[in-house]
């Protein structure tokens, strides 16, 4: 394997990584809250499929972000309504969202576009393009570190660089503010933290909302920078794999960015069958290799569930004391 192409393997793993990176983030958010969120999935699928739409019907792929988060975050207070407001059971009010945003984005598709559930490609101002950094042309001849910087580091959309930009900014907001202090605190004893007057409903309902963001940003990835519109399921369990990532990485920030970076490098692997073929020796079916970043989570949840502590108070609905 050469230089090159390990630099392209990488290049595909960030891109690959970033809408995991965003869900996972978000997921961190909400359970640190106390509000278990599976929900993740149907979230980004809506903000895939209302952002393509308003992308490529105005031309203008910030109003389709915008709308993308939007979408996202209605399905984010339907769940906060459900979980917090009337109590209800947290898994089953997310898998529901992952339903109803499963169904609704084919049908709305099929009945605005009419192309068999999916948007038109969206192109020009209708798509995120890459960012040539400062002084990338200037050393792309440069060895080493000409082809790190100009292809590994420069050229990524502008999500890109938020969701990395994402990572420090939530470690901070959870460990270094007063909110975030009382965010945990919520997730962890939501009765001490009423005695000290702070509204954990209040409190529950931000980190829903910043979770909705942050979904609403990951969908608007897919359908406007990864991809070139919207089509049925492009979330393909990302936001199943992004809770594994989760679960992993402890609730933790950076851990969580470790991790997803994993899981985007075997999705990247499985789009360069002739890398394995060159490294072990022998060809392996395709079928396999886009399964690895399901097998990994179905190993993260069955052998981490168990070691990894999720917040005392997570999936529990706070019952104020009269």
């Amino acid at each position: 394997m050469d230089f090159i192409t390990v630099i392209q393997i990488l290049d595909s793993t960030i891109r690959l990584a970033t809408p995991l990176l965003l869900a996972c983030l978000a997921g961190l958010f909400s359970e640190r809250a106390g509000i278990f969120d599976i929900g993740l999935e149907g979230k980004m699928l809506a903000a895939a499929f209302l952002s393509g739409a308003v992308a490529y019907t105005s031309g203008n792929v910030w109003l389709g972000m915008l709308a993308g988060i939007a979408a996202s975050m209605i399905l984010s207070a339907v769940h906060g309504i459900a979980s917090i407001t009337f109590r209800g059971n947290q898994l089953i009010s997310g898998v529901a969202i992952n339903f109803l945003a499963q169904g609704l984005t084919v049908v709305v598709a099929q009945s605005w576009f009419a192309q068999g559930g999916r948007t038109p490609s969206l192109s020009g101002n209708g798509r995120f393009n890459g960012i040539t950094l400062p002084g990338a042309n200037a050393i792309e001849s440069t060895p080493i570190i000409g082809p790190i910087y100009e292809e590994l580091i420069s050229g990524h959309t502008i999500i890109v660089y938020l969701a990395v930009l994402f990572v420090p900014l939530t470690y901070w907001v959870l460990f270094k503010t007063r909110f975030g202090l009382r965010l945990r605190a919520v997730g962890e004893n939501p009765a001490a933290v009423d005695t000290a007057g702070v509204s954990v409903v209040g409190m529950r309902f931000a980190a829903v909302g910043i979770c909705g963001v942050l979904c609403g940003i990951a969908g608007a990835y897919l359908a406007t920078a990864l991809q070139a519109g919207f089509v049925k399921d492009m979330t393909a369990g990302r936001g199943y794999i992004a809770l594994a990532a989760l679960i992993f990485a402890k609730w933790r920030p950076w851990y969580a960015l470790g991790a997803c970076l994993l899981f985007g490098f075997l999705q990247a692997l499985a789009l360069r069958p002739d890398v394995f073929e060159l490294t072990i020796g022998f060809r392996v079916q395709t079928q396999l290799l886009d399964a690895l970043p399901y097998i990994l989570t179905v190993i993260v949840l069955a052998g981490f569930v168990g070691k990894a502590i999720p917040p005392r108070a997570g999936g529990e609905p706070y019952v104020k004391e009269r």
